[in-house]
């Protein structure tokens, strides 16, 4: 195998970990209350995870109460996770073009790192005025550094194939 193909092979292979992980994060916000339920009964209160951290416990107790009744009383606001779902498959999709052709998108990279860089003022920003406690915004920042690190690695390969070129 050429050094071209083994870089392409390697690229493809960390872009669609990164493709996966956004096609996961979209389609797992479709059955968001039904998740929350079963994640209660194993992280939520009255768990073994209660006595190792209760505000964990506590506050996966709070969204799953808060999401049942959302779908009881008002279940078009489901819809605005719907849409949230969309964006991840829609941005998803972007990134088949640098699985393609990875030096000609390149500029899909960057914005995906660029996208990645601003989950963290985002949940750090709108954290705080939507109640969400400290340690779950940090979850939620990891989403970010995770998706940033296959990003980096595509660029590295990206300029090593535009040195080939």
């Amino acid at each position: 195998m050429t050094d071209e193909k083994a870089l392409l092979v390697r690229f493809r292979v960390w872009l669609g970990l990164f493709i996966i992980g956004l096609v996961l994060s979209g389609v797992t916000a479709f059955p968001l209350a039904w998740e929350v339920r079963i994640l209660t009964q194993y992280v939520g209160p009255n768990t073994a995870v209660a006595n190792f951290y209760p505000p964990l416990a506590a506050w996966i107790g709070t969204v799953d109460v808060g999401l049942q009744e959302i779908q009881a009383q008002q279940p078009y606001l489901f819809y605005g996770t719907d849409w949230l779902a969309f964006g991840h498959l829609v941005i998803a999709i972007a990134f088949w073009g640098p699985l393609r052709e990875p030096v000609r998108n390149k500029w899909l990279i960057d914005f995906g790192m660029i996208a990645c860089v601003l989950v963290i003022p985002l949940a750090m920003i709108c954290g705080p005025i939507r109640g969400i406690p400290f340690f779950w915004r940090l979850i939620d920042c990891s989403f970010g550094v995770v998706g940033i690190v296959p990003l980096l690695i595509c660029k590295h390969y990206i300029r090593r194939l535009e040195k080939l070129g």
